[in-house]
Formats: C-alpha cells, structure tokens, sequence
C-alpha cells in the first residue's frame, strides 16, 4: 500500500468514526458479499461460544441472529438444541422470512424465529439480535422495571432500552412477535418482563457486547438494592455518559477483546 493509499484509507477510517458507520469500520462495503457473510458467521460462533462461557445458556432456550449480507431478508441462526458451548460455525442455519431453513441441517427453534424475524424486518438498521435465559436477567425482569443509572456500564442504556410489560408466555405467535419488536422501537435493548434480556446492533459485536454488559449491569443493580439503596448518577451526566459508553463504535470495539480470547481458547469452533 503507497502512502497516498494510506493516507486515504485513514482520512476514511476517522470519517468513519465521526460518522459512527459501524459497516465501513468492519470493512464491509470493500468486501465481496461471501467475505462479508463469512465474517460474520464467525462473529455469530464466537458470540455464542462467549455467552456458554458465561453461562447464559439454558436449556434450548436463547439465539442470537446476524442478517445475511446478500439476501437481506434471511438471518442466521443457531439450530435448536446444540449447546451454545459446543456450537460451530458448520452448524449454523440460514432462515427466510417465511421461517424455512434454506441452508444448514438442523431444527429451527420456533421462538428464535418469531421475534427475530420481527425485529429484522421492522428495524432494517439491525445487523444482529441477541437474547438469552441469563440468570440475573431473568431475575432483574421480573421486577418489570427499566434498569437505572447506577454505574458508568449502566449508562449505556439510560434511556435507551425499553420494558415489555407483560408476559404472554413462549413466543411463538407473530403478533406476540410483533408487540415484542414494537416494545423495542428505535431502542438498543428491551427488558422481557419476567421472561428476560434482547439487545441488538449493527453489527454480531454490538449486539453481543450490549448483551453481555445489560446482564451484568442487572447483576449490579440487583447487588447494590440487596445491600441498600443506589445512588443514581444525574440525567445530564448519565446522557455524557452514554455518548461515550453506548454508542454503536464503543459496543463494537468493547467486543473484540472478548473476541481475540475465545477464539484463542476455543478455535474448534471455526473446524
């Protein structure tokens, strides 16, 4: 690469940044369309592999979706009853928007397919979904409360995440889907009401991350109110906050870390 080359490809990195283009920051709009899906597939595997390691599997319940590059209305997805800690890149399934599995070998779980398929199509912004059974999410849900700012991790989501308050059981009508995707809106999380946490992003490392962190984030709240009272950080500061901790770049780069251990540790995943 010439100098001049470069010099243009960091004058587009820092537009990128200024701009928050999480696309042009993972390279897609240079890559070939396979690249890209390829890229992305391994991203899903190792968030799955991350969220077994930190135990947010629960039986068959729990997926996480990344749109295809190409067919825009087809999603990946893990096929129901592998576990999230043995999951590999070969397993995974692609879907269509009538729920037919197009590629791959397994069993579609039917709730995967009902809420994800809603929020990719109402909200074309989304790259990826994640939602799992973790244990301290389940339990902040079923206070049926929003989390509060009470840490600088916290504030990535104040004012940014939303409550579906009530519970109607498994997810497996497309009007329940659909009141699901509608509770979200323009948000980059939803609290399910005695049910559990659902995050996304413009990218399988946004999504992830903001899952990741949510749960841990219902972790500390729960901690802090069984030993008193939180002390809430101010709006203002909690709006500075999220500028900064919330934001589609922070979330994308707060995964690679995580992303550069498992697949260390567990490169089986990619065989």
């Amino acid at each position: 690469m010439t100098t001049a080359e470069k010099t243009t490809k960091t004058a587009d990195t820092n537009a990128a940044v200024m701009n928050g283009d999480i696309n042009v920051l993972l390279g897609e709009p240079a890559l070939p369309p396979e690249q890209v899906r390829e890229e992305r597939k391994r991203k899903l595997t190792a968030a799955f592999r991350l969220f077994g390691k930190f135990g947010f599997d629960e039986g068959v319940a729990g997926h996480i979706t990344v749109r295809d590059p190409e067919l825009e209305d087809h999603f990946w997805v893990n096929p129901m009853g592998v576990s999230f800690k043995q999951l590999r890149m070969s397993q995974l399934l692609l879907v269509n928007h009538r729920g037919e599995v197009v590629e791959g070998d397994g069993y579609l779980n039917g709730a995967a397919f009902t809420i994800h398929s809603r929020i990719h199509r109402l909200r074309p912004d989304v790259v990826a979904a994640a939602h799992a059974h973790s244990l301290y999410g389940k339990a902040w849900s079923s206070l049926g409360r929003l989390l509060d700012p009470i840490t600088q991790d916290a504030c990535a989501f104040f004012g940014d995440h939303g409550l579906l308050d009530s519970f109607s059981g498994v997810v497996l009508e497309m009007d329940e889907g659909e009141a699901l995707a509608q509770a979200l809106g323009n948000k980059k999380a939803l609290i399910l009401q005695n049910h559990g946490l659902l995050t996304v992003g413009k990218s399988v490392d946004e999504a992830a991350w903001w899952y990741i962190t949510m749960e841990r984030s219902c972790q500390a709240q729960l901690l802090a109110e069984a030993a008193g009272e939180p002390i809430l950080i101010e709006p203002q500061v909690a709006l500075r906050t999220r500028a900064v901790v919330g934001t589609e770049l922070a979330g994308m780069f707060s995964f690679q870390p995580l992303y550069d251990v498992i697949c260390a540790e567990q490169p089986d995943m990619f065989e």
